[in-house]
């Protein structure tokens, strides 16, 4: 590093694994952009848990735990390569399956948030019979806009309708495309008035869980690698750890990302700066 203030620039995981015992994961523009692996990922995750360390992916997905187990397996990431998955999805469906009584909810989002819908129990109706909103994305998030939703969300605000967000992303890399994901939806709910509780990153609560479950490790000894500085870093510094950003994910056109993983670190330093966040240091991709 030059100076104090500078997020250092890394090659692969291995020059910094050491420092640490617990690794928590972004999926989403870190491991896989929704569709296919990113090189090196699988092997990144098969090397820290051979040396010993507790690999935990923790992700804004709206989708129970298990779901997306499923879903990485098919990608190719198998169970044997990481020790705990946690998702947005499933913290949102405990903490609605637990309400008493449970509420009659209105189901903004994909037909494939299915499995969240039946585990977080209570009724499922239409918007004028609703207690609340569950916003899990987007109706077609391959066409859609949260703007377009304005008439449906404007009755919902006059109504005085809760919006609750499984998914605090604004946006996210599928392939080669950027969708926004049911935090867009939750900011423009906002901008009408309407009022949201969010589950997932960057807020404390779900690293508070993966702590729970890890008593043995200290937070000096746990690092967060995302590439949302909204989410991922920014839950990092909310949850005491450190952060290792990797540039290659949604901010990769903002750095200017080369194929061959070179990026702009000036303008790599500027957006860190300008969201109010220091990760400890940044690499294009995840590898060893």
């Amino acid at each position: 590093m030059t100076d104090s203030t500078a997020i250092s620039v890394i090659d692969g995981l291995a020059e910094m694994a050491g420092d640490y015992d617990l690794f928590i994961f972004d999926l989403w523009g870190v491991v896989h952009n929704g569709v296919a692996v990113y090189p090196g990922a699988a092997d990144c995750l098969g090397r820290l848990r051979q040396r010993g360390g507790r690999v935990v992916l923790l992700s804004n997905a709206p989708r129970p735990s298990a779901s997306v187990a499923g879903h990485l397996e098919e990608l190719g990431i198998a169970p044997a390569l990481y020790d705990w998955l946690l998702t947005s999805g499933e913290a949102t469906a405990n903490a609605i399956a637990a309400t008493d009584p449970q509420p009659a909810y209105f189901h903004l989002g994909p037909e494939r948030s299915r499995p969240t819908l039946e585990a977080c129990g209570g009724r499922e109706v239409a918007l004028e019979a609703a207690e609340l909103i569950l916003c899990t994305g987007l109706f077609d998030d391959d066409a859609d806009r949260a703007e377009d939703y304005r008439d449906l969300l404007v009755g919902a605000v006059a109504r005085n309708l809760p919006m609750i967000c499984a998914n605090p992303d604004l946006v996210v890399v599928r392939g080669d495309d950027m969708i926004q994901c049911a935090g867009a939806v939750a900011v423009f709910y906002e901008e009408l008035g309407g009022r949201v509780q969010r589950f997932g990153k960057p807020f404390p609560e779900i690293f508070d869980r993966l702590f729970a479950a890890s008593p043995e490790i200290p937070r000096s000894r746990a690092v967060m690698v995302g590439d949302a500085l909204a989410t991922d870093i920014q839950g990092a510094r909310r949850a005491g750890i450190d952060a290792i950003w990797i540039v290659g994910g949604i901010h990769a056109d903002e750095v200017n990302l080369g194929s061959d993983g070179g990026f702009d670190e000036a303008r790599m330093h500027q957006l860190a700066e300008g969201a109010g966040e220091r990760p400890r240091a940044a690499l294009s991709w995840l590898r060893w």
